[in-house]
């Protein structure tokens, strides 16, 4: 099936398709021909009774075709074949892989079809030219505003005024300043200078308990200053392990 749709379907389904000429089509919409030739249901018996006309079919293909994709084909006659011995002998007995295979091609052959059907429809849509579709049984149909009977003018006055009273608040917000407390480098270079005097070790875990992420940021930076004049060491054993800072 040539398209866009088709192919995209295809690929969804993880079923090989390539299309090397206008007069081929891959496995999966080969077998679907066989069956609507025979005007028959997408079933594991019906798919048993075209087995042998999509072999027969491979046998015509000859050099039309690569060996890749006819690798496809023939991967999909034995499937068909399985499913055929399947129907002639009811109680053969198959694997459960082999079983669920039978089911999935049972499946994806529906599906197909779906979008097989889908995508005439649209193709017939979109050549039209019409980019937008309404319910058919409502296209002839007069618009019209039919209110319940207990609306009237002082409902609806009632209820306007009600919407607007509940948004009044956004003429009407209270405004609050919120006064941020800063905190500057150079105060927190010196609170650590004072601290470290009275206490020779100190882990960082432990100087940040209680504080904003702001002034944690601003420590961690007052102490590689400190670092850096030599004032202070810090030590950490493994990577996001506590840093230990001592005075020197």
């Amino acid at each position: 099936m040539a398209g866009c749709c088709g192919t995209h379907l295809i690929s969804t389904l993880k079923m090989p398709y390539e299309i090397k000429t206008e007069h081929f089509a891959g496995p999966l919409e080969k077998l679907l021909e066989l069956v609507e030739a025979q005007d028959l249901d997408v079933t594991l018996i019906s798919i048993a009774r075209v087995t042998g006309d999509f072999i027969n079919y491979i046998k015509t293909l000859g050099d039309k075709v690569d060996h890749k994709t006819l690798a496809d084909f023939v991967a999909m006659a034995s499937r068909l074949i399985l499913i055929k011995s399947k129907a002639l002998l009811p109680n053969l007995e198959l694997t459960k892989e082999e079983e669920a295979d039978i089911k999935d091609l049972e499946n994806k052959l529906s599906l197909y079809k779906e979008f097989k059907n889908a995508g005439k429809l649209l193709a017939k849509l979109f050549s039209t030219g019409k980019t937008a579709y309404a319910r058919e049984f409502l296209q002839d149909t007069q618009n019209v505003f039919n209110p319940p009977i207990s609306l009237d003018n002082q409902n609806i006055f009632k209820n306007i005024r009600s919407v607007l009273g509940s948004l009044e608040f956004l003429d009407h917000k209270e405004e609050k300043e919120v006064a941020k407390i800063l905190v500057t480098l150079e105060e927190k270079i010196s609170e650590l200078v004072i601290r470290m005097q009275k206490i020779d070790k100190q882990s960082f875990k432990d100087l940040a308990i209680g504080k904003s992420k702001g002034e944690i940021v601003v420590l961690f930076l007052a102490l590689l200053h400190l670092l850096k004049t030599q004032n202070i060491s810090m030590s950490q054993k493994n990577h996001f392990d506590d840093i230990i800072i001592k005075n020197l």
